[in-house]
């Protein structure tokens, strides 16, 4: 634990209380997974706990990941590109920004969308004959997962000097449709995971080391960071020196006191981590009318921006580019929000984080009184989509969607914003520089004129992600639905729709669980230019507020007048 890994003082008879609770019995029930500490019924706990020693059982798959990696390189292949969605993309997708590839290996894509345009991306940049495809699901029939691998092996097949089944490596639990199929087809290699780990809960188990072997990094080494932090974990007679408790009992502790958005901020090469702690808080403990809110990647203002509903915690990386961030979290420090400081030595030390924030949610999840391994609200969106399709099969029509004009959606989701509210843009598109940066700047004004936290996610990957927060979780969200026109559209292979036709299913599919939930959602049609219309809300907000300080200022002139 670092320097500055405490909560300022004024917080401690906050957390007090907590740290009295979680003591050496708790620590010694986690660890023998005792499902009683969450629930009396032991369904989807007793059967999720393999994480807790996955590190050490991983030693063992060290060969066949070598030699997976050596088959890549007798392939000469030169990208791999990572079909897989929440858990099974988000851990490798850390990976991919913090390390990057390492002399001599490929570059890692990680793909988790159904977009047409993302899919058209990837598939323009890489030589399809010398590409490997990790089709990664552990239910092994995940729709986005396969339709995705459907769309890769029908462009590979017809590639002149293609491999066939030897350019593809399926991850997966046992016996699932993907293992047989991956037999059927003759894929290059089959990773069984342990079936005892959910899949936010899986970075250090196969799903997260073939593509963090594939790049190049030292396994071993990632390893021994994990099992290191998990034997501090194992501390029971004082939470203060166990890392994980002490990050659990503050997260949980504070999310009673209202200060239930857990704020990451994280030095440059680590920005990532805050996705997939996104993924692991949100549908961890986003049920039963509680949670934790985690707020991801968000823009670092000055103190005011920020109201009393946060908690921070900084993952300050050494040697990266850390001058601005220290005095942004010493600004926080000083103006009495609770802010806890994480310093990892080199990147390697993410090892030990991703098992700290781990052990952290299943402590949280004891003292918030709910079941940190199931998902209850995620299938509804799923079936939602579904009905959405069957409808498209039987009249070749999408259902009409009511979309806000820019300017009406500022002013809707304006008269939803209080303190203690989070707004979520959601948005089912392509990934581009100008258009994070017109949410950036949509996310700052937010955050400066009504001090209300936000979140981003692209769609669908956010529905593997924060999606179960939004239906089950607390209901303080607004949400800002922008979607894609889908054009030009890409075909599924032996499909019925397109991906195009999909991904709007699955927007409305989930803008219709939200609307079950008594959520308030607003939903926006993107035009050709996708930052241009983020830019249009942005401004009208702006305007918006403005124009409800001048009738304010007004009001009091009238008043004093009289």
């Amino acid at each position: 634990m670092g320097l500055n890994d405490k909560l300022p003082a004024s917080f401690q008879s906050i957390v007090k209380p907590a740290f009295e609770a979680i003591n050496a019995q708790v620590v010694d029930r986690l660890w023998a997974k005792d499902h009683r500490l969450w629930k009396p019924d032991p369904k989807e706990i007793v059967d999720r706990l393999g994480w807790l020693t996955v590190q050490d059982q991983m030693r063992q798959q060290l060969e066949p990941l070598q030699r997976c990696v050596a088959t890549a390189k007798s392939l000469n292949i030169k990208d791999v590109v990572l079909l897989g969605m929440g858990g099974s993309s988000l851990g490798p997708e850390v990976f991919r920004t913090l390390f990057g590839s390492q002399k001599g290996f490929p570059r890692l894509w990680v793909l988790d969308s159904t977009v047409p345009g993302w899919i058209r991306q990837v598939t323009k940049a890489i030589s399809l004959s010398r590409t490997l495809f990790l089709v990664a699901s552990k239910s092994g029939g995940t729709i986005e997962v396969m339709s995705l691998f459907a769309h890769f092996w029908n462009q590979v097949t017809k590639t002149k000097g293609n491999h066939g089944g030897k350019q593809f490596v399926a991850i997966t639990d046992p016996n699932t449709g993907l293992e047989k199929m991956a037999r059927d087809d003759g894929f290059g290699e089959i990773f069984t995971n342990p079936a005892d780990i959910g899949g936010r809960y899986s970075v250090l188990s196969l799903f997260g080391l073939v593509p963090a072997a594939l790049l190049g990094l030292d396994i071993a080494r990632l390893l021994d960071q994990a099992a290191g932090m998990a034997e501090q974990c194992r501390q029971q007679k004082d939470v203060g020196t166990n890392p994980g408790a002490y990050l659990g009992a503050a997260m949980g502790s504070l999310a009673k006191a209202g200060r239930d958005k857990v704020t990451v901020i994280a030095s440059p090469s680590l920005s990532t981590f805050g996705l997939w702690v996104e993924q692991l808080l949100a549908e961890s403990t986003g049920k039963e009318g509680t949670g934790l809110i985690p707020i991801a990647q968000e823009p670092v203002l000055k103190p005011r921006a920020y109201g009393t509903d946060r908690f921070f915690v900084y993952l300050k990386l050494k040697g990266d580019k850390n001058h601005t961030l220290d005095q942004a979290v010493q600004a926080l420090v000083k103006a009495e929000q609770p802010v806890v400081q994480f310093n990892l030595r080199d990147r390697y030390n993410v090892g030990a984080e991703f098992f700290r924030w781990e052990f952290a949610t299943a402590i949280a999840g004891h003292l918030l009184g709910i079941h940190p391994f199931d998902q209850p609200n995620v299938q509804e969106s799923k079936d939602n989509t579904n009905r959405v399709l069957e409808t498209f099969q039987s009249t070749g029509r999408l259902p009409e969607q009511a979309n806000s004009h820019p300017k009406n959606a500022a002013q809707d989701l304006s008269s939803h914003l209080e303190p203690g509210t989070y707004v979520s843009v959601l948005a089912y598109t392509t990934p581009s520089r100008s258009f994070e940066t017109a949410v950036n700047r949509f996310r700052k004004v937010l955050m400066a004129r009504h001090r209300v936290a936000t979140t981003f996610g692209y769609g669908p990957r956010y529905l593997h992600s924060t999606g179960q927060l939004h239906k089950g979780g607390p209901n303080t969200g607004v949400f800002l639905e922008l979607v894609d026109r889908m054009m030009p559209d890409v075909p599924i292979p032996g499909k019925p729709f397109s991906f195009g036709t999909l991904a709007q299913a699955q927007a409305a599919g989930d803008l219709e669980s939200l609307s079950t939930h008594h959520r308030h959602a607003v939903r926006v049609q993107l035009g050709r230019d996708p930052a241009a219309t983020v830019n249009s809300i942005t401004a009208a907000l702006t305007e918006t507020a403005s124009s409800g300080r001048r009738t304010a200022s007004t009001k009091r002139r009238k008043i004093t007048r009289r």
